[in-house]
C-alpha cells in the first residue's frame, strides 16, 4: 500500500484511526500476542518518572502509557495524554475513568505544534506514534523544547529486526497476516492495517532514528531492541545548559 503524501498524511491517518478506535485495544493485544503490554511497561520504566513529576504522553491513543505513568507520578504529579484523534482519546478517557486514575488529563492536540511552554515536563513518552506524524522534525523539535533540562524522551516504536530470518518472518506476518485478521476483527475498510506495515517499513531503522534524535539536540541517545528488534525503545536527554 502506498503511503499518503506528507500533505495528505494527517487527514488520512486520522480517518483510519477514527474508524478502528472502538476495537483498537483488542486488535493490539491479538496482533502482538499480548506483547505490547510488556513493551509499554519497559518504556515506562525507562522514562524514570518519579512522584510529583509532570509527564507528557504524546500520541497517547487509548492512553495505555499515560495510565501506567499516572501510577508512577502519584497524586502530586500529572500526566498529559495528548493525541490528535479524539475518538481514540475518548477510548482512553473511558479507561482512565474506569481505573480511577485521577492525575491523567486527556488533551486533543497535534504532535507537530505542542501547546505547552518551554521546559514544562520531566519526561515525554511516545508509543507507536511518531511514525504517524506528518513530519518528524517539528515533532522532535517540539519535544526537546517542552522538556526541562535533564528531562528524558522515551520513544517506543516498531523497528527493523537485525536477524535476516526473523526479518523475513516478520515481513510476512506484518504484510499479510496483520491486515487480514485485523480488518476481519475491526470491520475497518479504510486500509488502516495495510497502512501499518507500510508505515513501519518507511520509518527510520534503529541507528538512523538515533542519529535524527541526536541531530535534534538531544544527548545520551541510545536504543534498546525488544523482541529481536521488532520494536525498539529510543531514549535521549535534553542537555542541561
Amino acid at each position: 500500500m502506498p503511503l499518503p503524501s506528507p500533505e495528505d498524511k494527517e487527514k488520512a491517518v486520522q480517518s483510519m484511526f477514527t474508524s478502528i478506535a472502538p476495537r483498537y485495544d483488542l486488535n493490539n493485544s491479538l496482533l502482538s500476542l499480548g506483547l505490547h503490554h510488556r513493551w509499554k511497561q519497559i518504556a515506562v520504566a525507562g522514562a524514570g518518572a518519579a512522584p510529583g513529576d509532570r509527564v507528557l504522553d504524546l500520541c497517547s491513543g487509548t492512553a495505555d502509557l499515560a495510565i501506567l505513568l499516572g501510577r508512577k507520578v502519584g497524586d502530586r504529579g500529572c500526566v498529559v495524554a495528548m493525541d490528535l484523534n479524539e475518538p481514540m482519546l475518548r477510548e482512553g478517557q473511558n479507561k482512565i475513568r474506569a481505573l480511577s486514575v485521577g492525575n491523567v488529563i486527556c488533551l486533543a492536540g497535534n504532535a507537530e505544534a505542542l501547546p505547552f511552554p518551554d521546559n514544562t515536563f520531566q519526561s515525554v513518552t511516545v508509543a507507536f506514534g511518531l511514525r504517524n506524524v506528518g513530519s518528524l522534525k517539528p515533532a522532535l523539535d517540539g519535544i526537546l523544547r517542552v522538556l526541562r533540562p535533564g528531562g528524558k524522551l522515551v520513544c517506543l516504536e516498531f523497528s527493523t529486526p537485525g536477524n535476516p530470518l526473523l526479518r523475513g518472518v516478520y515481513h510476512l506476518y506484518s504484510f499479510y497476516w496483520i491486515p487480514w485478521i485485523a480488518t476481519l476483527i475491526s470491520g475497518d475498510r479504510t486500509g488502516t492495517y495495510r497502512y501499518l506495515p507500510a508505515s513501519i517499513r518507511q520509518f527510520p531503522d534503529q541507528e538512523t532514528f538515533r542519529r535524527k534524535i541526536l541531530e535534534t539536540g538531544f544527548s545520551d541517545v541510545s536504543y534498546r531492541n525488544l523482541s529481536g528488534g521488532i520494536v525498539a525503545i529510543h531514549m535521549g536527554t535534553k542537555p542541561v545548559e
